[in-house]
């Protein structure tokens, strides 16, 4: 409950109507309390001296308290609603802000799959308990304590069978919720895992296709599906207990009124009147305890999904500035990597990098070449401060990357990372997606740079052609162009394209960094590649294997000096055969050209 409570918060600014919500509940509840009595009258006074006058009257009345408690409710019903709406879509749209400001780390922590649950199921079950809070959480109460009044008031003979009946169903109940909270915590648990497969085969669905693995597929989320039905049976079965087991108590309870009941009235102590009420009284105060079980399990429900949430909220960043960071850097360029290593985890073990030093002068294209899972991506995502080092430091001009706001430093730096990801919307929009207020003029240069001009005027409607969901009706080479022109367009001093032309045939390839060269601008350029042809004109290149830089310096350096590079250079080049080091400097200046 305390994670539950702790988002109460965001109900705060409606508080106008989650108040005025539980005052007109209280309308209601008091015109249900007033209906035994009145039915009382009718049979002990109108019914029982024949009077129609009586009968006419309390019926009017009857009718009268039934209309102003529908008001009562339905007012209720709608201000609650408002409320509970609100605080839904206030709670969403926080944690959705809290996701973005989280860092690589933290939603590599929290998985993809687990996010979107939160943000939708999580939510939905804690805004549901919101809306019965405001309805239920003073009904029941409300109508459990005025039935029992009532009920003492109307016959005080029998109202010993409460101090028997409610202890009886308060054991029950408490005996319920703590068996069915954990098991709510576990149906969100196999929910997660649910949507993270769900997640998964969507996002890569034209890989199942190709694979022709539909069934294997078919079959994984069937399997996920089948353990959260499971589990949501297990949950459901221990709270379908709940109705049978007051049925029983409540239906024990009217045999032993209408039995003590009969007694009495035959007795001449009580009336039929009487005892009618009272047993209304009886299943009010019974049913609304029932009522209030009902609404803890519920709120045992969302406390698994409140606590899921805060976690959310309660993650701090793993990258975070520092207090009085830089705001107004504008770097020349200059980036050196200084006894640098990393690890995911960041305490060291299994470290990604180890030991990583050199230097990037203004202007130089610094090129990483390396088998998969050499530390190329993680080196270049150290900075833009995507993940922060374990040890050493990474500087950009002398100043430490730590040292300069997140925002400033980003926005000095164009990446194309490894995936092209494109957001549904206009070409156009994607390309200005760092740069909102470019101009079309701007944007054409970036994309004539990026060598995607040509498609992309030949596409229907042009720049304003529409992108469809993760870029589907675009081809790999083209969604990797544009996710080039995206980074050349916020003019950055440093850009990294991080195999960022994988799917772009080499003639477009030298293209692209033949133009990148022709520009008249001082900027350091970090390339990440995997085919020796994309980084053979390249200032300084970085040989990396297993976290280490094994070799580095221009291409007629590693070629006289790196075993590793010659031996990948031949691999790649001439089909692994080594000619003399001038055989191969003009095959790279061909290649480069």
């Amino acid at each position: 409950m305390r994670a539950t409570l702790k988002l109460f918060s965001f109900l705060r600014p409606y508080w106008v109507w989650a108040t005025l919500a539980p005052l007109l509940m209280m309308i209601e509840v008091a015109m249900d309390l007033m209906q035994p009595r009145l039915l009382e009258r009718i049979i002990d006074v109108g019914i029982a001296n024949s009077d129609l006058n009586v009968i006419l009257q309390t019926g009017l009345w009857m009718i009268g308290v039934t209309f102003v408690g529908i008001i009562g409710g339905v007012g209720c019903t709608f201000f609650a609603v408002l409320a509970s709406q609100s605080f839904g879509a206030d709670l969403r749209s926080a944690l959705y802000g809290r996701v973005q400001m989280l860092s690589f780390a933290n939603i590599d922590e929290l998985e993809t799959g687990k996010l979107i649950t939160r943000l939708t199921n999580d939510v939905t079950q804690v805004q549901d308990v919101v809306l019965m809070l405001l309805r239920i959480m003073v009904r029941a109460p409300m109508m459990m304590a005025g039935s029992l009044v009532m009920a003492i008031i109307t016959a005080p003979q029998l109202a010993w069978l409460f101090v028997v009946l409610i202890p009886l169903v308060i054991i029950g109940l408490v005996l319920i919720i703590k068996r069915a909270f954990p098991l709510f915590s576990k149906v969100q648990a196999r929910l997660d895992a649910l949507n993270t497969v769900m997640q998964e085969s969507l996002a890569g669905v034209r890989v199942v296709k190709a694979f022709v693995r539909e069934a294997h597929e078919i079959l994984r989320f069937g399997k996920a599906n089948d353990n959260l039905m499971d589990q949501s049976i297990s949950a459901v079965r221990t709270v379908a207990v709940t109705m049978p087991f007051m049925m029983i108590v409540l239906d024990g309870g009217v045999v032993a009124v209408l039995w003590l009941g009969g007694i009495q009235v035959s007795a001449g102590g009580m009336q039929v009147g009487q005892v009618i009420a009272f047993i209304n009284y009886l299943m009010q105060t019974l049913m609304s305890l029932m009522m209030v079980s009902m609404l803890l399990m519920r709120i045992s429900r969302s406390e698994a999904s409140a606590v899921r949430i805060q976690e959310v909220f309660d993650s701090e960043p793993k990258v975070r500035n520092k207090p009085g960071a830089l705001t107004d850097f504008v770097p020349r360029g200059r980036v050196a990597f200084e006894d640098v290593s990393f690890s995911y985890r960041g305490n060291g073990d299994d470290p990604v990098l180890n030991r990583i030093s050199f230097v990037a002068e203004p202007g130089q294209t610094v090129a990483l070449l390396g088998a998969t899972g050499s530390g190329k991506s993680s080196l270049v995502h150290l900075i833009p401060r995507f993940y922060d080092v374990t040890g050493g430091r990474v500087t950009i001009d002398g100043r430490d990357v730590r040292d300069i706001d997140e925002d400033t430093l980003r926005r000095q730096i164009g990446t194309a990372l490894q995936e092209s990801v494109l957001f549904s919307g206009t070409i156009r929009d994607n390309i200005r997606y760092g740069r909102p207020d470019a101009g079309d003029e701007e944007v054409i240069a970036a994309a004539k740079m990026a060598q995607a001009h040509d498609f992309i005027t030949a596409l229907p409607g042009g720049y304003d052609a529409e992108v469809g969901q993760r870029g589907v009706n675009l081809s790999g080479g083209q969604k990797q162009r544009i996710a080039i022109a995206r980074a050349l367009l916020v003019q950055p001093a440093i850009l990294i394209l991080d195999d960022s032309t994988s799917a772009v045939d080499v003639e477009t390839e030298g293209r692209i960094q033949a133009a990148l060269e022709a520009e008249d601008a001082q900027r350091t350029t970090f390339v990440v590649a995997q085919r020796i042809s994309t980084v053979l004109a390249a200032d300084k290149i970085l040989v990396l294997d297993d976290g280490h830089i094994v070799a580095q310096g221009a291409h007629a350096e590693l070629l006289a000096s790196s075993p590793i590079y010659r031996e990948i250079y031949a691999s790649q080049m001439d089909g692994g055969h080594m000619d003399d080091g001038q055989t191969h400097d003009g095959a790279a200046s061909h290649v480069a050209n």
